[in-house]
């Protein structure tokens, strides 16, 4: 793998495969969180309209530019990011390069192409308020966060996409596509250096066409919720006034629960390598997690129980979601207690700590083996650390985790007092 930073400031990193499909990504922090002094909404809005015409192609041009080559195009939004990624045949990498550099710096917002977009984020807002798991982990973080960028929804409000106009887009874009917080990936069956001279030239003919300036990566105000901006915080900076034990009754047939609070930032390593086995151990994809093990096999009283620990800059969210029939939700609620409280008061054996880690170990080995799975990773990493870690880095990471620190942040995650619990029935 070779990677380094462009004159122009943006980060890059590429590395050989052996397929002969390319993957490229480019990721811009600039997701949610960005958003102050803009209509809520307004990254995941641009993120679907900058596929609507650059100064050199309409939008029916772009949507089959790689259509046509056999490929394709894709963006997602998170809370610090947008992504644009490609896949394609490695000999046609340097047209999906060349296309996401165009979309990424000559992005124009048509007027009618953004008004015709704004029914589509709209409906994609109510049809995402309509899946109750969906809209009960939204709701989760908007009260963990409250009174904090981190608390917005990714897709808005169908009020603010509506008060969203193209000259916003266009000034919202300006400010935030800029090198200094852009990164972009490739995995290829192609020469390393070979790539790096590709992509380094691509980068000179849009960044000097466009007279684009450098920047620094820019980030968003630390986790406080007094929004002081500084240093990044630890999660131990939030205040805990946000912790919640609520019940929002809105008739549906099912009931849906998430369990969880402030976890470990990208930044605290040892932390964040416990929590995620950690995660993994209670409801992990695999089929033999504790709570898919109990709730589901042992007393089928939930549809699916799952956990998840999302990393943002400065904080986190380890939270455990279910869905089951309204007059299961006490019994799974405790029993879901039960079990963290488990991981409170005994130290994991050392079979399954061994366990564990090798379970992780080959989900994270799995995943690397798909060439999209790890053009997005590096990507992550990228913004995130400036650098992308070696499988050997994240095996000795994982490795050095022990007992005690899980059950410490078993401890810390799950105490009483930083505790949250919100039912939507």
């Amino acid at each position: 793998m070779i990677s380094g930073r462009a004159d122009c400031g943006i980060r890059y990193a590429v590395k050989r495969s052996g397929s002969a499909v390319a993957y490229c990504s480019l990721g811009i922090a600039c997701g949610t969180r960005y958003e102050q002094g803009f209509h809520s909404g307004i990254a995941h809005f641009t993120e679907h309209t900058l596929f609507k015409g650059t100064k050199h192609k309409s939008s029916s041009v772009i949507n089959g530019y790689l259509d046509r080559l056999g490929g394709e195009l894709n963006a997602y939004t998170t809370k610090e990011e947008i992504v644009l990624h490609a896949t394609i045949l490695k000999e046609d990498l340097s047209k999906a390069s060349s296309l996401l550099m165009e979309i990424a710096t000559e992005a124009t917002f048509p007027d009618n192409e953004v008004n015709t977009e704004r029914g589509v984020v709209i409906d994609e807002i109510k049809s995402y308020k309509d899946s109750p798991s969906e809209d009960v982990y939204d709701r989760f973080e908007e009260k963990l966060f409250r009174g904090h960028s981190l608390s917005m929804p990714i897709l808005g409000t169908p009020q603010s996409v509506r008060a969203t106009s193209a000259e916003e887009l266009r000034r919202f874009y300006k400010e935030k596509f800029v090198p200094g917080s852009m990164v972009f990936t490739i995995v290829a069956d192609i020469d390393e250096k070979r790539m790096e001279a590709d992509l380094l030239r691509t980068f000179d003919k849009f960044f000097s066409r466009n007279g684009t300036v450098s920047g620094e990566l820019t980030r968003p105000e630390s986790v406080t919720l007094d929004n002081v901006s500084g240093e990044l915080t630890r999660p131990e900076s939030v205040t805990l006034d946000n912790v919640f034990d609520e019940v929002i009754n809105k008739r549906n047939h099912e009931a849906n629960a998430v369990i969880g609070g402030y976890a470990p930032s990208l930044y605290e390593e040892r932390e964040r390598i416990a929590t995620s086995l950690m995660s993994n151990i209670l409801g992990g994809p695999a089929m033999n997690s504790i709570l898919n093990d109990i709730l589901r096999e042992k007393h089928g009283w939930v549809y699916g129980v799952e956990s998840s620990y999302t990393q943002y800059s400065d904080t986190g969210i380890m939270a455990i979601s279910l869905g089951c029939e309204r007059e299961n939700t006490e019994k799974c609620i405790d029993a879901v207690r039960r079990e963290i409280s488990k991981l409170q008061d005994n130290t994991l054996t050392d079979r399954k700590l061994r366990a564990a880690k090798k379970q992780f170990l080959g989900q994270i080995a799995i995943s690397s083996d798909n060439g999209e799975s790890q053009c997005l990773s590096m990507g992550k990493s990228l913004l995130a650390y400036g650098k992308v870690a070696s499988a050997e880095e994240i095996k000795r990471e994982i490795e050095a985790v022990s007992a005690d620190l899980i059950r410490d942040m078993a401890c810390r995650i799950f105490a009483p007092d930083r505790t949250s619990c919100l039912i939507l029935l």
